[in-house]
C-alpha cells in the first residue's frame, strides 16, 4: 500500500474542511462520499484502501469530509449543511486542490452533490459517474421506490437511538455479512465519521431532497452505474436517473452491495476506468508472486462428533472470527474460508508464518488442535479467488503437518532468513500431485 495521503484543510466560509490528494495521475477526480466519511480512518479499511489506490493508478484522486463530518469542522445541529453548502464544502476543496475540471465520481447520498454541482459547474465538470443514488428519499407516486415518509421517520428513530451499535452490513454490505471483524470495523468507522444527532439530521435534510428537475440539465459526459440487488436504493431509481440526463449511460452491475468498494469492486472500477480514460485496464496483474497459507482443524469429524452440531458450529464461528482478526492484522487477505479452515494470502512471507503460528494457538485456547501449511510462489489472481501450483502445493504442505504443526517449504525458510522465527528441518517429502522433492520445515518462534 502507497503511504497514506497527507491531511490538509482549506475553507469554506467560516468552517474547516478536511481534504487529501492521492495519485498523481493524468485526470482529477473528486471523490463525493456517502452521507457521513473521515478521511484519516477510511484508510483502516483494506477493501476502501484497495478501491482507492485502483482509482490512483489512472488519476488523482481528491477525497474530502463534509463539514460536521469526519476530520472538518463540526457543526451546531441547527447548521448542518444544506446541499448548496456541500457544494460549496466541494469547490473550496477543489480550489486548493488545484483541480479545475475533476470527474465527479459518487455514490448514494453523494450522488446528490455530484448532480448538483454538474448542474451548476458544468465548466468546471470532466464527467459525471455515480453509483447506486437517487433523486429523491421520500415516497410520492411518480417516485414509488423511496420509503415513506412514515417508514422514513421511524429509520431516522432508530439511527438517533441506535447509532454505531451495528453498520447494517446485511443492508448495506450483504457480501460481507458473515465477517464480524468487517461489521464492528465498519460500525467503528461510521461512529467516527458523525455523532448520532449528527446523523439523524443529515438524514432529514436529505429526507427534503429532490433532484429530479436537475437531471435533464446536466451537460457532462454521464455513467450512471447501479448493482442489480441492492437493498438501500433500488435499480429502477438508477434507471430512472439515467433517464432523464441527456446521453447518459446506464450500467448494470451485478451484486447486492450498496457500498461500492465491497463486493465486486473491479467490475465497478473496471468500467470508471474505461469510460474516463478510454482504456479498460486490468484490475490487477494476472500473476503475482505471494505467500499462501492453509489451515485445517485436526480431526475435525471427530471433534465434531464429540461437540454436538450446536456447539461445533459455535466453535467454528469463533474461529473464523479468530482467523479474519488475525490475517488482517498480519496484513493479509482472506480468500476463503474452507469449512473448519482457511485460505490466506500475503505479501511477505514473514507475516505468514508469524500468522500461522498465531493462528495455531488462538485455535487452541478455543479447544481445537489446527495444523497449517506455507509456502511462497508465483500465483493466478481470478477476480476474490486465487489459482495456480504455488497454491497447490501449499495445500499439500498443509496435508502433512503434524497436528499443532506450522510446515513450510524451502522457498519460506530462505526468504526469511535473519527474521526472528526458527525452523526445525523435515527433510525431503513428495507431495501428491506436484512434481519432484520439496524440503520442508516446521516453524517456531
Amino acid at each position: 500500500m502507497p503511504d497514506r495521503p497527507r491531511t490538509r484543510y482549506t475553507k469554506a466560509g467560516d468552517y474547516n474542511i478536511a481534504y487529501q490528494v492521492a495519485g498523481d495521475g493524468p485526470i482529477d477526480i473528486a471523490y463525493i462520499p456517502g452521507f457521513v466519511s473521515n478521511v484519516e480512518l477510511a484508510w483502516d479499511e483494506p477493501l476502501f484502501a484497495r478501491y482507492v489506490e485502483r482509482l490512483m493508478s489512472f488519476s488523482r484522486v481528491i477525497l474530502f469530509d463534509k463539514r460536521g463530518t469526519g476530520m472538518s469542522d463540526r457543526v451546531a445541529m441547527h447548521e448542518l449543511p444544506t446541499l448548496e453548502e456541500r457544494v460549496d464544502d466541494l469547490v473550496a476543496v477543489l480550489d486548493a486542490a488545484g483541480a479545475d475540471r475533476p470527474a465527479l465520481l459518487s455514490h448514494s447520498e453523494g450522488g446528490n452533490m455530484a448532480v448538483f454541482f454538474a448542474a451548476t459547474h458544468p465548466e468546471r465538470t470532466r464527467a459525471l459517474v455515480t453509483t447506486g443514488i437517487f433523486a429523491k428519499r421520500v415516497w410520492s407516486e411518480d417516485y414509488p421506490w423511496a420509503p415513506t415518509p412514515e417508514a422514513r421517520a421511524a429509520e431516522i428513530a432508530d439511527i438517533e437511538a441506535n447509532w454505531g451499535e451495528d453498520a447494517a452490513v446485511e443492508h448495506l454490505a450483504p457480501s460481507a455479512s458473515r465477517d464480524p471483524v468487517f461489521e464492528r470495523r465498519l460500525a467503528a468507522y461510521f461512529r467516527q465519521c458523525a455523532s448520532p444527532g449528527a446523523v439523524a439530521q443529515l438524514f432529514r435534510i436529505n429526507t427534503q431532497l429532490d433532484i429530479r428537475d436537475l437531471l435533464p440539465l446536466i451537460q457532462a459526459p454521464t455513467l450512471v452505474m447501479h448493482r442489480r440487488g441492492d437493498r438501500d436504493v433500488h435499480i429502477d431509481e438508477g434507471r430512472y436517473i439515467a433517464e432523464r440526463i441527456p446521453g447518459a449511460r446506464f450500467l448494470e452491475l451485478d451484486g447486492d452491495d450498496h457500498i461500492p468498494w465491497v463486493g465486486d469492486q473491479d467490475a465497478l472500477l473496471d468500467a470508471v476506468e474505461e469510460f474516463l480514460t478510454g482504456v479498460k485496464g486490468p484490475s490487477a496483474p494476472e500473476r503475482v508472486l505471494a505467500t499462501m497459507l492453509f489451515t485445517d482443524v485436526v480431526d475435525s469429524t471427530a471433534t465434531a462428533a464429540r461437540l454436538g452440531d450446536a456447539e461445533w458450529r459455535r466453535l467454528l464461528d469463533r474461529l473464523e472470527e479468530a482467523t479474519r482478526l488475525h490475517v488482517e492484522r498480519y496484513r493479509g487477505t482472506v480468500v476463503k474460508m474452507t469449512g473448519d479452515g482457511c485460505l490466506a494470502r500475503f505479501d511477505g512471507p514473514a507475516r505468514a508464518v508469524e500468522c500461522a503460528l498465531a493462528l495455531r494457538d488462538a485455535a487452541g485456547g478455543l479447544g481445537a488442535t489446527l495444523r497449517a501449511g506455507v509456502h511462497t510462489g508465483e500465483i493466478e489472481l481470478r477476480g476474490d479467488d486465487v489459482g495456480g501450483i504455488a497454491v497447490h502445493l501449499a495445500s499439500r504442505v498443509e496435508s502433512i503437518a503434524a497436528p499443532g504443526e506450522v510446515l513450510v517449504t524451502r522457498t519460506v525458510t530462505d526468504l526469511v532468513a535473519g527474521s526472528k522465527l526458527a525452523f526445525e528441518d523435515r527433510g525431503d517429502h513428495e507431495l501428491r500431485g506436484i512434481p519432484g522433492t520439496w524440503r520442508l520445515s516446521a516453524a517456531t518462534i
